[in-house]
C-alpha cells in the first residue's frame, strides 16, 4: 500500500468540500501525489533540485556524505564535461560554456551560438561535481541533452533563438557578462500559469517570485532532513508542471529532454554494470515529476531516439560569471542570487555541515578537516513526511536582535559614505521598520526583503546623491554582486598568449579595475611588442577593454610615448571568446578581415579599410595583396557609387603610404586605379541625373577622377573617357549643375570668364536667386575635384553674402555649416586660407579694400611702356596662346595679355616686361631650365 493514502483522501476530501469543480482539482491533487509516489519508489535514486537553492545545496551536501554514491548523474549538457575539471583553476561565479561562430545546420540569421551553464558554491549542482571529482572510484555523468541538440530543439522561426531574459534591465553593467547565451540551469521551478504566480505572491504579501521562494520554500526547508525536502520539491514541481499550459513547446522540449536523460542513464547503467542503487540522480524537481514513458529502470518503453549532431564546430570554454548575471540570464529579482549566497554561508555555520569545495579552488575560504566518510546507511522504507510539513505550522524563529541591529548600523554607514544624511535615528527606524513590516507580512522574524524595504522607506529621499541608491546598498550590505574570474590555467591558449604579451607592463591584469599603462617606447623598446598587442586588441575588443589615452596608430605616424587604460579582468569574458577563434590574436584579426571582405555586402570601402588595418597590425604583404586584390573586384562589380567619398579617402591614404615607403606600387594598387577611373567614368553621367545620389557622392567620383588622373594616364587609360562621360552629363538639379560647370572648368572645356560670367547671370536673375545657394552647395562641394577653384568659391560666396536678400541667405547659412562639418570637413581649411590671403589682413584696411575681382579690368597699356628684352620667354608665352589662357583663367585674369604680344620678340604685358627688364639674368636662367622640355611643358599645362 501506498504510504501516501492517508494524505492522499485528505486532499480529496478538501477538494470535494471547497473546489467549484470538484471533477478537476481532485485529479490535480491526487496526481501530485502520485507523482510524489512514483519519483520515491524509483530504483534509481531521484535527487530534486532547484536552481542555486541554499536548500538544495545543503540537502546534496548531506545526503552525498550519508549515502557516497559510486555514480552521480547530472543534469548538464553532456559535452560539457572536459571542463569541469577546470573549475578548481578559477573563482565562482563561472559560468561552462558551449561557444559556436561557423554554423552547419542551422539558419546563418542565429550565429554566433553560445550555451552557458553557471555554477556557484551555494547550488547543488556544484556540491555533487566537488563531491565526484574529489573523491577517488566516483563517476560523474552528465545526462542532459548537447549543445548541439538545445538549438537543434529550437523552433525555425522567429528566425533568432531566444536569449537572456531582458526583464532585469537594472541589474547593472555586471549582468552583462553572460553576453546573448542562451542559460542552462538545473531546477527552474517557477509557474508557468502567470495567474497562479500571480495569486502566490498576492497571497503571500511578497513583491516577487525569489521573495516568495524565499520565505515559503527555502527558510522552512533549510533545517528539513532530506525525506522532507525530497517529497516537498517533488511536490512543487508536480505542482507547477500540472498547472502549466499542457501543449507548450516549452512542455515538449522538456519532455524530450527527460527521454534524453533516462536513455543516457540506461546505456550507462548497462555499460558499466553498476548496481542503481549506488547511484543519485540529480535533476531539477520539474523533471523529477516527469510522466514520460521513459521514465524509471523498469519502463517498457524503446529508448529514446538521439538525433545526431549537426556538423556544427563547437568549442568548450568557461567564461566568468556574477551574481547580476545570473539574476538577468534567468528572470530572476535583482539581490536574489547574493541573498541566497548569504544565506547559504548562514545554514552553513548554524547546521554544521562540512560542504564539499573542489580541490585547489580559487576564491574558497579554508575550511576545517574533513570528517571520515562513515559507511553508507541502506536505504529505509518510504515514509509519508508531506503530511506533517504542510499540516503542523512552520517553526517560527526568534527575532535575532543583534543580526537586525548590525545590518541597520551597517546600512547607514553605507548610505552616509554614499552621500545620504543618514544618522543613528534612520538606523533605529530601520530597526523598528523591518519588524513593523515583518509583523504586517505575518513573520516572526523580518526576513532580508523586509529589511530592504524598510531601508528604502527610511532612508531614501527624493534624490539619489550618488551612482547606488539604497536597494543597491542593501544588496552590497547582504553579500554583494560576487564576480567570478577564469584562472589563467583554465584560459584558452589566446587568452593565456595575450596575458604573458601583456606581462613586461608589470600590471595584474585579473583586477578588474581600471589601470593605467605608460609605455615609453625609445626609453624601453621591448615594451613595443606590448603596444603593438595592445593596438591589436582595441580593435577586437568591445569599447572600454583596452582605451588609448595617448597616442596614435596610423599610417606613416609613430608613437614615441603611449598611455593605455587597461580594463582585461573585466573584459574577461570577451578575450575568452576571442580564444574559440583562434590561437593568436593575430590569427583572429587576419580571419576577420577575409570574413569581413568576402561576406556577401562587403564594398570596395570595407576591403580598403581592411587593407590599412592589415597594414597597421599584421604587416603580411601576402595577404596586404589579397586584400587588396578583392578590393579591386569589389570595386568592378558595384552599382552605385554611395561609398566613393571613403573609397577616395582611403585610397589617397594607401597611395601616400605606399609611395613613401615602397620604390614602387603595390600591383593591385595600379589595378584599383585603373579599374576605379573607367568604373567612376562610365557611373559618371547616370549619377549625375540620378536623384538617389548625392552631391557628395559626384564630387568624390570627380575627386578620385582629377587625383588618379595622372597616374591612370600613365597606366594606359584614355583621358577621352572622361570627357566624354562629362560632355554626355546633363544634371537638372543646381547644385549638381554647378558640380558639372567646375568638372568643365577643370578639363579646360569652360573658362574660367565664361564660369563666372554664368555665375553672375544667376545672381542677376530674380527666378534663380531663390536656387542660388544650391549651386553654391555644389561650387563649394567641386573643391574636392577642384582645388584650384578656391579663388572662385571665395568670390562667388563673397557675392552671394552682398547680393542674396536675408530672407534667402539666413536659412542657407545653417544648412552651409553643418554640410561642411558632417561631409566634407576637409574642405573648410581650403576655403578659410583662400579668405585669408584675398580679405584684408587689418579692420583699417576694409574701408579701402575694393575686391579683386570687381578691379580685374585691364587697363591700357600706355604709351612709354617698358618693353620686354627679347628671349626665349617671351616666345614661349606667343607661341602657346592656349596654354597662356588656361594658367590666366585660373589665375583671375582676362586674355588682354595676347593683343600686348604681337611676336615672339615683341613687347609683352606691362607688368610682365617690366619684371623681366629688372631681372634679365633670372629670365635667361628660367628660359635655359625651360628650353629642353618646352613642348612637355605645354602639354602639361593645357
Amino acid at each position: 500500500m501506498s504510504p501516501f493514502g492517508a494524505l492522499r483522501e485528505q486532499l480529496l476530501d478538501a477538494a470535494t468540500a471547497f473546489a467549484d469543480a470538484p471533477g478537476t482539482v481532485p485529479g490535480i491533487l491526487s496526481g501530485m501525489v502520485d507523482d510524489v509516489d512514483r519519483a520515491l519508489r524509483e530504483e534509481l535514486e531521484i535527487f530534486p533540485v532547484c536552481h542555486h537553492s541554499p536548500a538544495s545545496a545543503l540537502a546534496m551536501a548531506r545526503r552525498l556524505r550519508e549515502k557516497q554514491p559510486k555514480v552521480v548523474y547530472l543534469e548538464l549538457c553532456e559535452d560539457l564535461q572536459p571542463l569541469l575539471d577546470e573549475l578548481r583553476n578559477c573563482r565562482l561565479p563561472v559560468a561552462l560554456q558551449a561557444f559556436a561562430s561557423e554554423l552547419d545546420g542551422f539558419p546563418p540569421a542565429w550565429g554566433p551560438l553560445s550555451v552557458v551553464a553557471p555554477i556557484t558554491e551555494a547550488s547543488a549542482e556544484y556540491q555533487a561535481i566537488a563531491y565526484a571529482l574529489d573523491t577517488p572510484d566516483v563517476e560523474l555523468v552528465l545526462v542532459d541533452r548537447s549543445a548541439d541538440h538545445v538549438f537543434q530543439w529550437l523552433p525555425r522561426e522567429p528566425a533568432e533563438p531566444p536569449t537572456a531574459d531582458e526583464d532585469a534591465a537594472g541589474h547593472g553593467e555586471e549582468a552583462a557578462l553572460h553576453g546573448d547565451a542562451v542559460g542552462i540551469e538545473i531546477g527552474d521551478l517557477r509557474p508557468r500559469f502567470a495567474e497562479l504566480e500571480a495569486h502566490l505572491l498576492h497571497h503571500g504579501k511578497v513583491r516577487h517570485w525569489s521573495e516568495w521562494w524565499d520565505q515559503y520554500v527555502e527558510q522552512p526547508l533549510v533545517g528539513a532532513d532530506y525525506e522532507t525536502y525530497r517529497q516537498v520539491m517533488v511536490l512543487i514541481g508536480s505542482l507547477f508542471r500540472r498547472l502549466g499550459p499542457g501543449d507548450g513547446d516549452r512542455l515538449a522540449r522538456d519532455e524530450d529532454r527527460e527521454r534524453y536523460m533516462w536513455t543516457r542513464m540506461r546505456e550507462h547503467l548497462a555499460a558499466s554494470g553498476v548496481d542503481p542503487s549506488q547511484c543519485l540522480y540529480v535533476c531539477g524537481a520539474f523533471h523529477a515529476a516527469s510522466r514520460v514513458e521513459q521514465f524509471g529502470l523498469a519502463a517498457e518503453a524503446p529508448a529514446y531516439d538521439i538525433s545526431p549532431p549537426t556538423a556544427t564546430r563547437w568549442l568548450y570554454g568557461l567564461i566568468p560569471s556574477s551574481h547580476s548575471a545570473i539574476e538577468a540570464q534567468f528572470g530572476l529579482a535583482s539581490g536574489s542570487v547574493s541573498i541566497a549566497a548569504a544565506t547559504w554561508t548562514k545554514a552553513v555555520a548554524r547546521w554544521g555541515v562540512t560542504p564539499y569545495r573542489l580541490a585547489g579552488q580559487q576564491g574558497a575560504r579554508k575550511r576545517a578537516g574533513r570528517a571520515p566518510l562513515a559507511a553508507p546507511a541502506p536505504p529505509g522504507p518510504v515514509t509519508d513526511r508531506l503530511s506533517g510539513f504542510l499540516s503542523d505550522p512552520p517553526a517560527l524563529d526568534g527575532l535575532d536582535e543583534a543580526e537586525l541591529l548590525g545590518w541597520c548600523v551597517d546600512i547607514v554607514r553605507l548610505a552616509r559614505g554614499n552621500g545620504y544624511l543618514a544618522s543613528t535615528a534612520d538606523a533605529i527606524a530601520v530597526f523598528e521598520t523591518s519588524i513593523l513590516l515583518a509583523g504586517m507580512r505575518n513573520r516572526a522574524r523580518p526576513t532580508p526583503y523586509d529589511f530592504q524595504d524598510a531601508a528604502v522607506t527610511c532612508i531614501e529621499k527624493d534624490v539619489v546623491p550618488g551612482r547606488r541608491d539604497v536597494r543597491r546598498l542593501c544588496e552590497i550590505l547582504l553579500g554583494g554582486d560576487r564576480i567570478g574570474q577564469v584562472g589563467y590555467h583554465a584560459l584558452p591558449p589566446l587568452a593565456q598568449d595575450v596575458y604573458d604579451r601583456l606581462s613586461p607592463l608589470g600590471l595584474n591584469l585579473d583586477k578588474r579595475a581600471v589601470q593605467r599603462a605608460l609605455l615609453n617606447l625609445d626609453a624601453s623598446p621591448e615594451l613595443v611588442p606590448c603596444s603593438h598587442l595592445l593596438w591589436i586588441l582595441r580593435h577586437l575588443l568591445p569599447d572600454g577593454a583596452v582605451r588609448p589615452i595617448m597616442g596614435s596608430r596610423k599610417l606613416g605616424e609613430r608613437s614615441i610615448q603611449e598611455s593605455w587604460d587597461l580594463a582585461i579582468g573585466h573584459h574577461q569574458r570577451a578575450i575568452i571568446e576571442l580564444g574559440y577563434e583562434g590561437v593568436t590574436v593575430e590569427q583572429v584579426l587576419e580571419q576577420r578581415l577575409r570574413r569581413s571582405v568576402w561576406e556577401p555586402r562587403a564594398t570596395a570601402a570595407v576591403a580598403l579599410a581592411a587593407v590599412e588595418d592589415a597594414i597597421l597590425y599584421l604587416g603580411s604583404r601576402r595577404f596586404t595583396d589579397e586584400l587588396g586584390a578583392r578590393a579591386v573586384e569589389l570595386l568592378a562589380a558595384e552599382r552605385t557609387v554611395d561609398d566613393a567619398p571613403e573609397v577616395l579617402r582611403r585610397i589617397r591614404r594607401l597611395l601616400t603610404h605606399y609611395r613613401a615607403t615602397e620604390p614602387v606600387l603595390p600591383a593591385w594598387c595600379e589595378d584599383f586605379v585603373t579599374a576605379g577611373y573607367a568604373h567612376y567614368c562610365t557611373l559618371l553621367p547616370t549619377a549625375f541625373v540620378d536623384d538617389d545620389t548625392g552631391v557628395r557622392q559626384v564630387a568624390a567620383m570627380l575627386g578620385f577622377l582629377s587625383s588618379m588622373e595622372s597616374l591612370a594616364l600613365a597606366l594606359g587609360c584614355d583621358r577621352a573617357q572622361l570627357e566624354l562621360a562629362v560632355r554626355q552629363s546633363h544634371p537638372e538639379a543646381p547644385a549638381k549643375v554647378a558640380l558639372l560647370w567646375a568638372a568643365q572648368s577643370q578639363l579646360g572645356l569652360l573658362p574660367m570668364a565664361e564660369l563666372r560670367s554664368r555665375c553672375d547671370e544667376l545672381l542677376a536673375n530674380p527666378l534663380v536667386i531663390p536656387a542660388f545657394p544650391q549651386y553654391m552647395s555644389g561650387f563649394v562641394q567641386a573643391l574636392e575635384p577642384a582645388p584650384a577653384l578656391a579663388p572662385f568659391v571665395v568670390e562667388m560666396m563673397s557675392k552671394a553674402f552682398a547680393r542674396l536678400p536675408d530672407a534667402i541667405l539666413l536659412p542657407w547659412l545653417p544648412t552651409l555649416i553643418t554640410t561642411l562639418r558632417d561631409q566634407a570637413p576637409e574642405l573648410v581649411p581650403v576655403l578659410v586660407r583662400e579668405a585669408g590671403r584675398t580679405f584684408p589682413a587689418s579692420l583699417a584696411a576694409v574701408d579701402t579694400w575694393v575686391p579683386p575681382w570687381a578691379a580685374r579690368a585691364v587697363p591700357q597699356a600706355p604709351a612709354g611702356r617698358v618693353a620686354a628684352p627679347a628671349g626665349p620667354v617671351t616666345g614661349l608665352l606667343a607661341g602657346h596662346p592656349a596654354a597662356c589662357d588656361a594658367v590666366a583663367a585660373l589665375l583671375g585674369c582676362d586674355g588682354g595679355w595676347q593683343e600686348a604680344v604681337p611676336a615672339a620678340d615683341g613687347p609683352g604685358h606691362p607688368a610682365v616686361a617690366e619684371l623681366l627688364a629688372r631681372h634679365p639674368a633670372a629670365a635667361d636662367a628660367v628660359a635655359g631650365l625651360l628650353a629642353p622640355s618646352r613642348t612637355m611643358l605645354s602639354q602639361a599645362v593645357g
